[in-house]
């Protein structure tokens, strides 16, 4: 019997992790806007920049044309709609939007990005390394223009929280995974999934890298309650 995974197949998956990850970005995207009062016009340059920054910085040193987005432009119709439907729920139903609401759906985003990013630059020629490179850039990009737009710092750089190191070692997994034997498209699912579940527990429990100054006691920026 066959178990043969055809090309037309992995690209189905890739399209649909990377379609997750889009939707999950562009929520945390949309909180956070809502979360800084912007206009409906802000929030939806935010959504688009969450949700598609990184992929588009992938695919520009990847030198793949057209961006994804531009082929799949269903995914701008879908980050406009959320962008206009969650600011209108938001705002309305006046719910507590703290800082934790932004990570929920970042993670996921953050999960998927890395797998499927790592996985596009394998199937693109790239060696291991560039191809982590490009799911780290993938899964972080958009989080940090959505930061800095937004005046604040981001994440990636200043809060001692696993982020960078999940979306690494989730590259090396789908690199590590294919070289085992398994098909790209279980790769990615396996490597999304373990990816996704470190960053949600490390939120959870408020896990933290080590400080690397051993005489600085300023400590992590702390996170705000549930």
């Amino acid at each position: 019997m066959d178990f043969t995974i055809s090309d037309s197949t992995v690209q189905g998956v890739l399209f649909v992790f990377e379609a997750i990850g889009v939707v999950a970005f562009a929520l945390s995207g949309v909180v956070a806007a809502v979360r800084a009062r912007l206009d409906l016009v802000g929030v939806v340059v935010i959504a688009l920049l969450t949700a598609l920054g990184g992929g588009t910085i992938r695919d520009l040193l990847l030198d793949r044309s057209p961006f994804f987005w531009v082929i799949h432009q269903e995914y701008l119709w879908v980050i406009i709609g959320l962008s206009v439907l969650g600011a209108m729920v938001l705002r309305s139903r006046h719910f507590d939007l703290t800082e934790r609401a932004i990570q929920w759906p970042d993670a996921l985003g953050l999960g998927v990005f890395a797998a499927s990013g790592a996985q596009i630059a394998l199937q693109n020629g790239s060696s291991p390394l560039i191809a982590t490179m490009m799911g780290v850039i993938t899964a972080s990009v958009g989080g940090i223009l959505r930061d800095v737009l937004l005046n604040k710092v981001p994440w990636l750089v200043a809060s001692y929280q696993h982020y960078a190191i999940i979306a690494f070692v989730g590259g090396w997994l789908v690199w590590g995974l294919n070289e085992l034997g398994a098909s790209p498209a279980v790769s990615v699912a396996i490597s999304a999934l373990v990816a996704a579940t470190w960053r949600l527990l490390a939120i959870a429990f408020n896990w933290q890298l080590p400080n690397w100054r051993r005489d600085d006691h300023t400590g992590a920026i702390a996170l705000p309650p549930q």
